[in-house]
């Protein structure tokens, strides 16, 4: 009995490409490097093959193998420690207000790293006669700052850590990376409670304060925007956003839950990392009185 040949509609047979699409993957070669690849991505994202998240994280993929621990790491003098020889008293209130869930433990100095202490371990400060501080250290993972990305997010997966302590060459403490450092650089910012809703406000009024009213400000909006909607005489002719009004104001770039007044505007610094102010709250504050006013 003669074969019948089939008419392609089985749910085996691969998808039928017309023949304009057979000649132009015999025309066009394949890519032959990263630039080109790349280049190919941003094409299908412009033909809407791709959206622009998966475009972005295929991106930065391709970002982490190329960078290193020393491009990304919170730098020494930024870091958040605990000593472990003064008084728990004395640090305790950092530890609460920067809500981290881990600090490089230090014994005097930030070169001696002992250990990593969990927040969440000193719970047992408050039911235990015998809290004994250095029993509560977890291991600390030294890395060189050469260290790539790529390399370090599979030691972190494989080994269950999430915080490594960067060491240069000569030994000493560089800095401090996270599991959630590298992951940023493939999905972008980890949203948290401070997060917007929409890209495109920069600026939300939220509940009033203490002093005044208040508004939640994206670091990266600009000056002049902010001075409109706030009503602010703000200017700095070297800087454009408020992020870098900030960082340039101090002289240096500040840690989370750190608070300045500018002016008649109180600052605090919501989300904020070694490199970038992501978001700030303003509050304004009452007019400062003078001394003829307080005498009158």
């Amino acid at each position: 009995m003669q074969d019948i040949p089939t008419s392609g509609k089985s749910g085996d047979a691969k998808p039928h490409r017309s023949i304009f699409e057979r000649l132009t993957a015999l025309i066009a070669p394949e890519p032959e490097s990263r630039s080109e690849l790349l280049t190919i991505l941003h094409d299908a994202h412009e033909r809407n093959l791709i959206d622009a998240d998966a475009l972005a994280m295929i991106e930065g993929v391709f970002q982490v193998s190329e960078l290193s621990a020393r491009d990304i790491m919170v730098p020494r003098a930024q870091m958040d420690v605990v000593d472990i020889t003064k008084p728990i008293e004395e640090w305790l209130p950092m530890v609460l207000s920067t809500a981290h869930s881990r600090f490089p433990a230090v014994d005097g100095e930030r070169d001696k790293v002992v250990g990593i202490l969990m927040a969440k371990d000193l719970l047992r400060y408050y039911a235990e006669e015998s809290f004994d501080i250095r029993r509560m250290l977890r291991t600390a993972v030294f890395i060189p700052e050469s260290k790539r990305l790529n390399v370090l997010l599979g030691d972190f997966r494989a080994k269950h850590n999430h915080m490594a302590i960067v060491v240069d060459e000569y030994g000493g403490v560089a800095g401090l990376i996270t599991i959630e450092d590298v992951l940023e650089q493939i999905v972008g910012d980890i949203e948290d409670e401070y997060d917007f809703d929409d890209d495109e406000d920069n600026i939300l009024s939220i509940k009033a304060g203490e002093h005044g009213p208040r508004w939640r400000v994206k670091a990266l909006t600009e000056i002049a925007q902010f001075n409109e909607e706030i009503g602010a005489s703000l200017f700095n002719p070297d800087v454009d956003t408020i992020g870098g009004y900030i960082a340039d104001h101090l002289g240096r770039m500040p840690h989370k839950g750190e608070v300045l007044d500018i002016d008649d505007l109180r600052f605090e610094i919501l989300r904020a990392d070694a490199r970038h102010i992501h978001v700030v709250l303003v509050e304004k504050l009452p007019p400062a009185v003078s001394e003829d006013e307080l005498a009158s």
